[in-house]
């Protein structure tokens, strides 16, 4: 199963903050972190800690599943967004991806 997570976790994230009325600050000083951190988490300028999820997930109520399935992206995303062949990067990783657990599953290993 896919879920709809298109947007950038940091637009996400920004989202659910805005949705509260919450100023910046009030969900910095809740995930205990810098407000500077925070709004470039939202920009898009810097990675989301992936410590930070769980804390996310239940301070706004929503899944942590999602949230971890979009940082995961993002990570991707960032490690490949300068580079001029991503396409064609995320379709070979997709394949080896397909491979490995093919592989595995032929051995007995199951993930």
């Amino acid at each position: 199963m896919i879920l709809e997570v298109k947007e950038p976790l940091g637009d996400f994230i920004r989202k659910l903050r805005e949705s509260k009325d919450m100023p910046l600050r009030k969900l910095a000083a809740e995930l205990d972190i810098d407000q500077s951190t925070l709004s470039k988490y939202e920009r898009g300028e810097r990675l989301i800690k992936e410590e930070l999820i769980p804390k996310l997930a239940v301070f706004f109520n929503v899944n942590e599943e999602r949230l971890r399935i979009s940082y995961m992206g993002d990570k991707i995303l960032f490690s490949i967004l300068n580079d001029q062949r991503a396409e064609e990067i995320l379709e070979v990783a997709e394949e080896k991806l397909k491979y490995y657990k093919n592989l595995h599953a032929k051995q007995g290993n199951i993930f």
